[in-house]
């Protein structure tokens, strides 16, 4: 059974949290974009803790109000959100 998961990368205080907070809507569109990335990568990988690959690097994801980027990690089930940029517009 796949355990596949999201998380900050350090943290949600060093990625969402402090001075430049990112507006609260925009921190739930990536959260619902970050629990679907990890449904995708359950789905390619059921088991990823035996995957042997390169993985893919760091992507960006695009959601109303901004983007973030975010690294899959199949050995360890988890897809990481390394950092929130909302749209300057």
């Amino acid at each position: 059974m796949s355990r596949w998961r999201w998380e900050y990368e350090p943290d949600e205080t060093h990625v969402v949290g402090g001075d430049n907070q990112p507006p609260p809507l925009l921190i739930i569109e990536v959260e619902k974009r970050a629990a679907e990335i990890a449904r995708a990568a359950a789905a390619l990988h059921p088991d990823g803790t035996r995957y042997e690959g390169m993985g893919d690097g760091v992507q960006t994801a695009f959601v109303p109000g901004g983007m973030f980027l975010f690294l899959t990690v199949p050995r360890l089930e988890c897809v990481y959100i390394l950092q929130v940029t909302a749209s300057p517009i």
